[in-house]
């Protein structure tokens, strides 16, 4: 186990994050403490994502994918949401 010194969002994870309910603010931050307890726990991508982790969680009965990485104890939020174009707008995003 590692302990993340820094937690750092991304422009789009903070305005994704504000367009949220409670519930759903809820079943994220509980993601994120799981990560932060185990950062390993996020499957870990290869090819264009290399060096990217991403963590699936449930929140009302929809999972949810969390793109991360950990650099140096600083957890780097990129983004989440559904399946449906989730890898391709995370690749856009990392080519910005």
């Amino acid at each position: 186990m590692t302990d993340i010194k820094e937690i750092i969002q991304a422009p789009i994870f903070a305005k994704q994050k504000k367009k949220l309910h409670k519930k759903q603010i809820i079943d994220l931050d509980n993601a994120l403490k799981s990560i932060c307890n185990d950062p390993t726990i996020g499957e870990m991508k290869v090819g264009d994502l290399q060096g990217i982790q991403v963590y699936k969680f449930k929140s009302n009965k929809q999972q949810i994918l969390l793109a991360y990485e950990v650099i140096n104890l600083t957890l780097y939020l990129y983004t989440f949401g559904s399946h449906e174009n989730f890898y391709r707008n995370l690749k856009k995003y990392m080519q910005h």
